[in-house]
């Protein structure tokens, strides 16, 4: 492991991070007061209480989970095209980093941003309602775990995008939709058939369900898909991953 070339990358993209900082800081924090705002006062006004838990509380681990793939995604997507775009793809080929250090610089970067950010929402939400998280461990794990898994699936657009349409396509066009439609903001078991049926094909509904029970203690699915999906993911993208640097795909042309 070339430690000293895999720290100088992850730093480099550190630093991008923090000249944003306030922006990162920000941002997520208007939102999140937003999201209380629209979603705590108009509809929770209505609906006090999902599976017995309160509205507002409810919503916090959709989110979360809403932010950091849409994060996780867009960190990571963006620290490898822009290379690309610039021309000094060539400067990270020709260095003494194999492929494995190299996604672990970028995707270890992406991950800690993602992580930082969902941290924050999660601060920010305790300011509007009372949180409990029953399984405090397995909140960080599924943070961390869908934090990598989402960065490792941005590592892959920012290799096959072309342009930045194609670079955001992905991230606005599926993944909110897909966050959106999978439970994020309620609960499958509240939609009738066949919708709820459907819905078990939407793979957020696997995530947004093993973070909510980290909190709840109960979720839509078990835990177990989740995690299994989870990981099942991650294997698949570090496939991608490898073919892709094994043979050059949009990295060397």
């Amino acid at each position: 492991m070339n430690r000293h070339g895999v720290w100088a990358v992850y730093r480099t993209e550190m630093a991008r991070a923090l000249r944003t900082m306030w922006q990162s800081i920000v941002t997520p924090v208007i939102t999140t007061a937003l999201y209380f705002v629209v979603f705590g006062g108009a509809i929770g006004s209505h609906m006090q209480q999902v599976g017995g838990v309160d509205y507002g509380a409810f919503i916090v681990p959709g989110l979360i989970m809403l932010t950091i793939l849409t994060q996780s995604i867009s960190n990571a997507s963006i620290a490898i095209y822009f290379p690309k775009f610039t021309g000094t793809i060539f400067e990270i080929l020709s260095a003494p980093l194999s492929a494995f250090e190299a996604v672990v610089a970028y995707v270890g970067a992406a991950a800690t941003k993602s992580v930082g950010i969902g941290l924050i929402i999660l601060v920010t939400a305790t300011f509007f309602v009372r949180l409990e998280i029953q399984h405090p461990v397995w909140m960080v794990a599924f943070l961390l775990l869908t934090c990598v898994t989402f960065s490792l699936f941005g590592f892959i657009i920012g290799i096959w995008a072309r342009n930045f349409e194609q670079l955001a396509i992905i991230p606005s066009l599926v993944v909110t939709p897909l966050t959106f439609l999978g439970g994020a903001f309620y609960s499958i078991d509240m939609l009738p058939e066949p919708w709820r049926t459907i819905s078990l094909f939407n793979p957020v509904v696997y995530l947004v369900s093993g973070f909510r029970w980290s909190f709840h203690g109960a979720g839509d699915v078990s835990v177990a898909a989740s995690l299994g999906f989870t990981a099942g993911f991650m294997v698949l993208c570090l496939a991608v991953l490898w073919w892709m640097f094994r043979t050059g795909y949009r990295l060397k042309a």
